[in-house]
């Protein structure tokens, strides 16, 4: 084989379209946990574009208005999804395998990423009663987020004094 051709052959090994697309052999979730697993992700994906657009309506029960989106759009969609992504097979891990781990994100747009999979799965109401687990905890929660004395995690609530 020519240097030339050795060189296609492994591009073509390790890009999405060669033979060795993944590591891992066989199917590391079965189905039903790769369903729920994205299902999870798919909820997250919904609870980060609510906390970036919506100010109200958070269940969508009325066809979407003006008054229920945000006045002035801060934060952005950028790593949201893979943060939340990384967030849940992580801690999907942990539980398997009963690490001794955490995840951490540092601060910046990326927040509802990781603010998401913490609302989803309790903790966060925990912490902030004022934003249960129900329709109102939620409006509560998506509005907060970017929005004048909501989130200090975010930097764009235009509150710039530093306030622990």
């Amino acid at each position: 084989m020519t240097p030339v051709a050795a060189a296609e052959n492994e591009t073509l090994s390790i890009s999405a379209y060669g033979p060795a697309r993944t590591t891992v052999a066989g199917m590391p979730l079965n189905a039903g946990d790769l369903r729920k697993i994205h299902a999870y992700w798919r909820a997250c994906n919904y609870l980060m574009l609510g906390m970036i657009y919506l100010q109200d309506n958070p269940l969508l029960k009325e066809p979407l208005k003006a008054k229920h989106i945000k006045n002035r759009l801060l934060g952005h969609w950028g790593a949201s999804p893979g943060l939340a992504f990384t967030y849940i097979h992580l801690n999907r891990l942990i539980k398997k395998y009963d690490l001794d781990m955490i995840f951490l994100a540092g601060p910046g747009h990326g927040a509802p990423g990781v603010l998401a999979p913490v609302y989803l799965e309790g903790a966060y109401s925990e912490i902030y009663t004022d934003k249960s687990e129900d329709e109102e905890g939620l409006r509560e929660f998506f509005k907060q987020f970017s929005f004048p004395g909501g989130h200090r995690e975010s930097l764009h609530t235009g509150n710039t004094r530093f306030n622990p």
